[in-house]
């Protein structure tokens, strides 16, 4: 028999009475109250009235006593909570239920060849496929060539959290960390409610909060995100500082896969990256077409 590795009774209690602290009465238009607020937020009787269920209810749910809410009402609570999209996903998976119209696939260990080999095709733009994990299953030369010292990195910790919290030359490497971290936990947090029989990725977050405190800080926010498009500062010890504009793609056939692509966001950059990605790195010549793109 297969243990989970998430308490989600008890992670569902917390993530209720965390979103509803967050929430400004005011800003809800809720009628305001004689009696001074004991705590921020909403109280429990005003999230009931919003989602149309108990007071009792949603005490036993934030006391986490066992109940499984049905997908009508949580959906109900998603919408009485405010919860952004994701934070919608990450609560319908706490409960054991799918949110409608949502798609979760099995976890891939072995990626497609045919995605394999489109990461290659991608050269010159950097690119490499990820699994939830954030484990790094394709990447090409010049993805490889940008990750400072990743020829060093072993197998095993082909890891981009990993590299970004604990491989020493990456310490500096993106000059918005937080910005990335938080990124990167928010998206753990969401993988980990969706797998929650994953041993190794339950490992890799009992790693990450034992060694190191801003990833251990971040993870108790319960922050829940996925970014899936944006622009990093990079610093390369070998070429000095590059934009990137960033993609990260979700094949259809491997939802639990993420194909995530760089591009040069200006001229400098372009440059930079033709410096670090010339010569045999970048095949067929093909580089000189990537600088050239807008």
């Amino acid at each position: 028999m297969t243990t989970r590795t998430v308490d989600t009774t008890e992670e569902l209690a917390a993530f209720l009475r965390g979103r509803r602290e967050q929430l400004d009465p005011e800003r809800l238009g809720l009628p305001a109250r004689r009696r001074a607020r004991r705590t921020p937020g909403l109280r429990r009787e005003e999230v009931a009235e919003l989602a149309g269920v108990s007071t009792d209810y949603v005490v036993r749910l934030e006391q986490g006593r066992g109940l499984r809410p049905s997908a009508e009402v949580l959906a109900a609570l998603a919408r009485a909570l405010r919860l952004a999209p994701g934070e919608r996903d990450y609560l319908f998976d706490l409960a054991g239920r799918r949110r409608p119209g949502g798609t979760r696939g099995g976890a891939a260990t072995d990626p497609a060849p045919s995605l394999a080999h489109l990461v290659e095709e991608l050269s010159p733009l950097p690119a490499a496929l990820l699994d939830h994990r954030y484990d790094l299953l394709a990447w090409n030369p010049e993805m490889a060539r940008l990750l400072p010292e990743f020829d060093a990195v072993p197998p095993e910790r082909r890891n981009a959290m990993w590299l970004c919290l604990l491989h020493p030359p990456m310490r500096g490497f993106y000059a918005d960390r937080e910005g990335v971290l938080r990124d990167g936990v928010a998206h753990l947090r969401a993988a980990w409610a969706a797998h929650p029989e994953d041993r190794a990725l339950a490992g890799l977050i009992a790693e990450f909060t034992e060694q190191d405190e801003d990833f251990a800080r971040l993870w108790a926010e319960r922050e829940v995100r996925v970014n899936g498009r944006g622009r990093k500062l990079l610093r390369h010890p070998a070429v000095g500082a590059i934009a990137v504009d960033f993609e990260v793609l979700l094949p259809l056939e491997d939802p639990e896969l993420r194909l995530l692509v760089y591009r040069a966001a200006d001229d400098e950059s372009r440059a930079a990256l033709h410096r670090l990605c010339g010569g045999d790195g970048c095949r067929e010549g093909r580089l000189t077409a990537c600088c050239k793109q807008a």
